[in-house]
């Protein structure tokens, strides 16, 4: 059988103080004193009181909800993103109302719609990466918008997100750490921003260490198969690599095929880097952590997000969340 209820109202008579004093009490208004209000709390946490969510939305003239646009949850990378700003959020009495739609198609005006009948207080918009650009909806809301793991064309939006130069640049740095000098990169399309953006500070890196990129970066897809494609081209136009920075895990993981079917040690021979923390990402807890890559900060883009949400005036423009190395065996 469900428990009561606990209401203002049972508060109030427990601790023998009128409805208005415990309303003043709970909600931190007007002029008690100190003694009566933590008294007040006190019982009200004894008796398991909670707020009236709705009332409380009323009183304040917010919803107290926040909107999620998502093109697509069920991506694990987006997964990690919305459930820590949705942790945040709650922790700060914030509900979530979800729309999974394709942003860049016609069927997200229905999505927005809806989200403007419901009288939300903010919106998220969650990207798949930093690939491609999520369209600008932050003119179809009245409300704050911020865009998470994505970017805009709209310069003015506020975006937070992972830094692919940042990503190219300590990839290189940690295999230079480790002796590494005739590095080679696989990565995803040439029209890709992530994997440009990646590749340019990469070689950037290099560059400033006097080297430059042991054979020819090979453009294809995000993917296993290519990594193990590329990867046994790269081995035998130049068979003294000594090293891969990977755009992606995925490509990592078909690169140490190739190279293993090479017949070369990794990483006695080759080491290998990706992107992505994929072993982590899909908490793998089958195995300890096998290969070194870079983890984007998803984690930190879904606090931000939602620490920046609630803020008077979020600040406009892209702001990066600065990547990590996770070190393994591949290194």
């Amino acid at each position: 059988m469900a428990k009561p209820v606990i209401t203002l109202s049972d508060v109030a008579a427990a601790a023998g103080v009128s409805l208005s004093t415990a309303s003043k009490a709970l909600n931190g208004t007007d002029r008690i004193s100190a003694a009566t209000r933590q008294h007040v709390r006190t019982t009200a946490d004894q008796l398991g009181f909670r707020h009236n969510a709705l009332a409380r939305s009323f009183a304040r003239g917010r919803s107290q909800t926040i909107g999620v646009l998502t093109h697509r949850a069920s991506n694990p990378f987006t997964r990690v993103v919305l459930a820590t700003a949705a942790t945040e959020l709650g922790a700060k009495e914030q509900a979530i109302l979800l729309y999974d739609a394709r942003i860049d198609d016609h069927d997200v005006t229905e999505s927005i719609l809806q989200l403007r009948a419901r009288r939300i207080d903010g919106v998220i918009v969650i990207g798949t990466g930093t690939s491609f650009p999520t369209p600008s909806l932050t003119s179809r809301f009245d409300v704050p918008v911020i865009y998470a793991f994505t970017y805009t064309e709209n310069p003015d939006d506020v975006t937070i997100t992972s830094d692919d130069d940042a990503i190219g640049r300590i990839a290189i740095q940690h295999l230079l750490s480790k002796g590494r000098r005739k590095i080679a990169h696989i990565t995803a399309e040439p029209h890709d921003n992530a994997a440009v953006k990646r590749a340019a500070s990469a070689k950037e890196m290099l560059a400033e260490a006097g080297l430059a990129w042991a054979a020819p970066v090979r453009f294809g897809r995000w993917r296993e198969d290519w990594g193990a494609e590329a990867a046994a081209a790269v081995l035998a136009e130049s068979p003294d690599v000594d090293a891969i920075f990977c755009g992606s895990d995925a490509i990592a993981r078909g690169t140490e095929r190739a190279v293993r079917a090479a017949g070369r040690d990794v990483p006695g021979d080759v080491s290998l880097i990706g992107v992505d923390n994929w072993e982590q990402l899909m908490h793998d807890q089958r195995t300890s952590q096998h290969l070194t890559t870079v983890d984007v900060g998803l984690e930190e883009i879904g606090r931000q997000v939602a620490a920046q949400l609630l803020e008077p005036d979020p600040k406009p423009g892209i702001q990066y969340v600065a990547p990590q190395i996770v070190t393994a065996e591949t290194t």
